[in-house]
């Protein structure tokens, strides 16, 4: 079996080689390539990928290629993972948002679009080699905003499925909670990437016994905490948000609170230089601790139960991931892609039907699909007019002026990416 990861000089490339090197009994890799055009970046990461796989005795070969053709040439699978412009490019998307009092963030509001228009043309462009070296080779798409991403891969006919590392976040923090075995805890996880709701946790299976109200009742005051959210919130809806909800719950908040302390992305930044000097360590052979901090927890334990459910018989039957709505939430286009529980095997996902919504859920979550629809078209086809449109749909934005305003800035700060502008 060979798998690419495009995007492999990531500093979250460490974190998805250990998940490879345990897990290697539900997925046996045989040859790994790390595809990135950062040449200095990716032998570092590959250095230290080797490193781990030696020392956990995984017999897989893993090497590297600036080159995507070379890279994706005769692959099973291809994980992609990348940033286009970079931890810069996040930085922008994280601070000219504010100018309009609208919330800065890589992955929703003006932020996330001006992320889709720089990605989607990549991606497509990207899948398209994919497609060439291996037409039966599947995708798994890790690129935020992955929602849309995922959208544009299956709307261009690729074989493709969208993950996220937020379920699986939660589910194991409720099994520590519950003091239970991960595989025990089922979610009621529904909405778009990124704009999910727990509805119940379930011991056992997707029939077993709700325990999310004694989970609220005995552990509420930790989970808010974790969602950085007035547990208010969390008592009142009864639910769990994903923790991305706090900048629709509470956006003039974090508004104000983003405007008094460094962007996430120069955290990160200097968290990647300094990673990056620990992975140039010759004597380094284990994911470090600092990872953690960088985020993408459990990623690679998705990544390689999603990858062995598509590749063979390895994976955990019922997976949540993105993919089409096909008739799941009646409420929205059968084309919409949605994040929600799914069988998953060798013919892809089918989303697992889902009980009727309250309309506090839906109604965002249609909102959302809508801006949705517009950014891709934006996208695919781009012009200021089509941008424009997007944001000013966008839940998080909503005004003329607002939208007029962010525009001209996405415009700016993006021109180098956007080959229509």
């Amino acid at each position: 079996m060979k798998l690419a990861v495009v995007g492999g000089g990531s500093t979250y490339t460490p974190e998805l080689i250990d998940g490879f090197a345990r897990l290697r009994d539900t997925l046996p890799i045989e040859e790994l390539v790390l595809v990135d055009p950062a040449a200095d970046r990716l032998e570092l990461v590959g250095g230290l990928a080797r490193r781990i796989f030696a020392k956990q005795d995984h017999a897989g070969r893993i090497t590297t290629t600036t080159d995507v053709d070379a890279g994706v040439a005769d692959a099973d699978a291809v994980l992609l993972q990348l940033r286009v412009g970079g931890q810069a490019a996040r930085e922008r998307d994280e601070t000219w948002p504010l100018e309009c009092g609208c919330v800065g963030q890589e992955t929703t509001g003006a932020g996330g679009l001006a992320k889709a228009l720089r990605t989607v043309p990549v991606v497509l462009d990207i899948a398209e080699r994919v497609r060439r070296a291996n037409p039966d080779a599947w995708i798994i798409d890790f690129t935020n905003p992955v929602g849309i991403v995922t959208r544009a891969l299956l709307q261009a006919g690729h074989k493709a499925v969208g993950l996220c590392n937020v379920a699986i976040g939660f589910q194991r923090k409720f099994a520590r909670l519950l003091d239970v075995n991960p595989s025990e805890v089922h979610l009621d996880h529904v909405g778009l990437n990124h704009l999910t709701w727990e509805l119940g946790v379930r011991l056992g299976g997707p029939d077993g016994e709700n325990v999310l109200p004694r989970l609220l009742a005995e552990h509420g005051e930790a989970i808010a905490a974790d969602l950085r959210m007035d547990r208010r919130i969390v008592d009142r809806l009864g639910v769990v948000p994903s923790y991305y909800l706090r900048y629709f719950y509470a956006h003039d908040e974090v508004v104000r609170e983003l405007g008094t302390k460094p962007s996430r992305a120069a955290e990160v930044a200097a968290m990647e230089k300094e990673l990056l000097a620990m992975y140039g360590d010759p004597a380094l052979d284990e994911k470090p601790e600092l990872l953690a901090k960088r985020g993408g927890a459990f990623y690679s334990e998705a990544a390689v139960d999603l990858a062995a459910s598509l590749l063979g018989d390895g994976g955990s039957p019922v997976q949540v991931v993105n993919t089409y709505n096909r008739g799941t939430l009646p409420f929205l286009p059968d084309d919409a892609v949605i994040e929600v529980q799914a069988r998953v095997g060798r013919d892809g996902a089918a989303p697992l039907p889902v009980p009727a919504l309250d309309p506090l859920y839906a109604g965002l979550i249609a909102n959302v699909t809508a801006y949705e629809d517009l950014a891709l078209d934006a996208a695919l086809r781009g012009g200021r007019d089509r941008v424009f449109k997007a944001l000013l749909a966008h839940p998080l934005i909503g005004q003329f002026d607002y939208a007029e305003g962010l525009t001209d800035r996405l415009i700016a700060h993006n021109r180098e990416h956007l080959a229509w502008a």
